[in-house]
């Protein structure tokens, strides 16, 4: 999975993004700034994909879609990222946003699932969970843009190549990013049930465990296939 695309050359738009001004218009606590300040060197908006860089046009859900890299400070953070640092600039920008993670020559792929709230459109709604590559090198080979009919077809295609899960035929991307959720849930209670299993003494109450663990497994199945 590599969901690094080769965005249009019209689309590059190369700006310099002051934390400040994130700050400004989302207001993180102490602990997140202190994030921002000692995770990420610098944030670049790289690309704005919109009806006139893209000639795709947009939709109620999707005006524009941006590309944002943010050039992190120090590889040993690779796997500590705080990911409190993308919710904010995704509550601060009105669009959906794919990121960039970049740290020496390494690179990764990373994003949520944003739309316009029901109830007021121009609130966003923004999922919990990021769906993201590995890493990769910076010179992986970039994919070549879906042939699509509009932005919101363009933002689907990209979100479902970092979702780890085959998407199901005539499935719509909400119904995949929820079924997504309860993998990532399953999976979570299985971990923690395996590690009580672990430490239970008990023959009969490790049989019981075991009979539940098989169950959560048979759910994972289903929802997986």
């Amino acid at each position: 999975m590599s969901a690094l695309f080769d965005y249009p050359k019209q689309a590059e738009f190369g700006r310099i993004v002051a934390k400040n001004k994130i700050y400004e218009r989302v207001k993180p606590n102490r602990k997140i700034q202190d994030a921002f300040v000692s995770q990420v060197g610098k944030i670049i908006w790289k690309y704005k994909l919109a009806p006139k860089t893209t000639n795709l046009p947009e939709t109620g859900k999707v005006k524009e879609i941006e590309v944002f890299e943010l050039a992190l400070k120090s590889d040993k953070q690779i796997e500590s990222f705080d990911l409190n640092i993308l919710r904010c600039i995704d509550k601060a920008i009105a669009h959906p946003i794919i990121f960039h993670l970049a740290c020496a020559d390494k690179i990764k792929a990373i994003a949520t699932y944003k739309r316009p709230s029901d109830a007021d459109a121009t609130k966003w709604v923004i999922n919990d969970e990021y769906f993201e590559t590995e890493w990769l090198a910076v010179d992986t080979e970039r994919l070549n843009l879906p042939i699509v009919l509009n932005l919101s077809g363009l933002y689907e295609h990209i979100l479902r190549e970092l979702i780890p899960l085959q998407s199901r035929e005539d499935e719509s991307l909400e119904s995949h990013i929820q079924r997504m959720g309860q993998v990532i849930t399953k999976n979570k209670e299985v971990r923690k049930l395996e590690a009580r299993m672990n430490k239970e003494k008990q023959f009969n109450r490790k049989v019981e465990m075991n009979e539940e663990l098989r169950k959560l497994q048979s759910e994972m199945k289903r929802l997986q296939a």
